[in-house]
């Protein structure tokens, strides 16, 4: 039995916005008035490696629906456009959910 992807997929969503969110307070910190580089050095791998696995949870999600095109660039891109991947997310769900009553 096929496990179903579409739950990975929102919790890496939300856990790759969530750090890329941290990262840009980071890189504020960082580079802005406050001058202070140490959280940037910590968030900075993390979201990297966090977006790895979001892009793992994506191929593994559209290999399983079927999914192409265009869209399916977009969902991947998401996770390094801050705000993108909750939205990302919700379009994902909304798009998965009709496939089911389809069938």
């Amino acid at each position: 039995m096929q496990r179903d992807a579409l739950p990975f997929y929102r919790v890496m969503a939300y856990v790759t916005g969530v750090f890329l969110l941290l990262l840009c307070v980071a890189i504020y910190l960082r580079y802005g008035p406050p001058d202070e580089p140490g959280m940037s050095a910590v968030v900075s791998p993390i979201h990297g490696w966090l977006y790895v696995v979001y892009l793992v949870a994506v191929g593994l999600l559209v290999y399983q629906r079927g999914w192409r095109g265009l869209h399916v660039l977009l969902i991947a891109l998401a996770g390094t456009v801050p705000f993108a991947s909750f939205v990302a997310e919700r379009f994902v769900v909304k798009k998965a959910r009709e496939g089911e009553r389809i069938r």
